[in-house]
């Protein structure tokens, strides 16, 4: 197991460094002065050298990209231009904004995939059914662009039930949830739907039925714990799905979270931060999915062994 845990480990080191590494040529690639648009046009000359040095940009490219590598290793990722705070700083005061969105919305995506997919198997074939596959493929139809401003104009506006925008209490946090959790909501009841026609097919299903068990007990006791593994395979890597998306969400909701604080550092070329924002979400998406391979386990006993 420690032998695993080492491997793993060492394999997130390259895609940690190949996704910075990209994200820091594309954007010194991007036409453009971060320092003059930092200090406004009627900076002196004087004033953007020293500001350039300060910040480390007085110097090649290739010598850059080092000192950056030299300070994560050390633990500073930079200092921001926009806030003029250490990278590491502000991303601390976001980051468990946009993980706080980002868990509601799997809790809400599986607390409704779960029992519609259960309920779409066990009645396969009928209204019920049927009526779950329309609204799936209706939840896939909706991009967070394009749910997002819908829920506002009914819930908000329309009916006046919650907040437009922000953050700070549940209320704030509903619409949001729902705009990420919708689509992954939709993909795992097809997901939980057909791991449960195949689960509920198998032999130890019936023998477990010829045993007397109750039909619940049956469903929910043994095929839907099989049913889970391929389901957790989706769910740990949808959660990465879900910190990109919050960039688009956490806009339109005007959500204090790191998606957001990346538009911002895309919008004003704060090099550094934008740096951090990726770093911090690439480091989470792997993680993630190291966890999920130990879930795994969890759900179904026969991996364990």
């Amino acid at each position: 197991m420690l032998r695993y845990i080492a491997t793993r480990f060492l394999y997130m080191i390259p895609v940690l460094w190949l996704v910075v590494s990209v994200v820091f040529l594309l954007i010194h690639l991007v036409p453009g002065d971060p320092i003059q648009q930092m200090l406004g046009e009627n900076a002196s000359a004087t004033d953007i050298q020293a500001a350039r040095h300060i910040y480390g940009l007085d110097v090649p490219i290739g010598q850059q990209y080092f000192n950056y590598w030299k300070g994560v290793v050390r633990g500073d990722l930079g200092r921001s231009f926009r806030f003029d705070q250490p990278v590491s700083r502000v991303i601390a005061v976001r980051y468990p904004q946009t993980l706080e969105l980002t868990l509601a919305s799997m809790i809400v995506a599986l607390l409704i995939s779960i029992p519609a997919g259960v309920r779409s198997a066990r009645r396969r074939n009928r209204w019920d059914d049927r009526a779950l596959s329309f609204i799936s493929l209706l939840g896939l139809s909706f991009p967070n662009f394009a749910l997002g401003p819908i829920l506002i104009l009914f819930f908000a506006i329309g009916l006046g039930w919650l907040p437009v925008s922000g953050s700070g209490t549940f209320a704030h946090l509903v619409l949001p949830a729902i705009t990420m959790g919708g689509a992954l909501a939709a993909i795992l009841t097809r997901m939980v739907r057909t791991a449960m026609l195949e689960e509920l097919g198998q032999d130890y299903i019936r023998t477990a039925r010829a045993k007397g068990l109750s039909e619940n007990a049956v469903v929910y006791k043994h095929a839907l714990r099989n049913a889970l593994v391929p389901v957790l395979t989706v769910v740990g890597l949808q959660f990465g799905a879900l910190l990109a998306g919050a960039i688009v969400t956490e806009t339109i909701f005007s959500w204090p979270g790191i998606g957001r604080l990346t538009i911002q550092a895309i919008n004003s070329r704060d090099y550094y931060l934008v740096q951090g924002c990726i770093l911090m979400i690439g480091l989470t998406y792997v993680v993630v999915n190291f966890m999920t391979d130990f879930v795994y386990s969890l759900a179904n006993p026969r991996i364990r062994q």
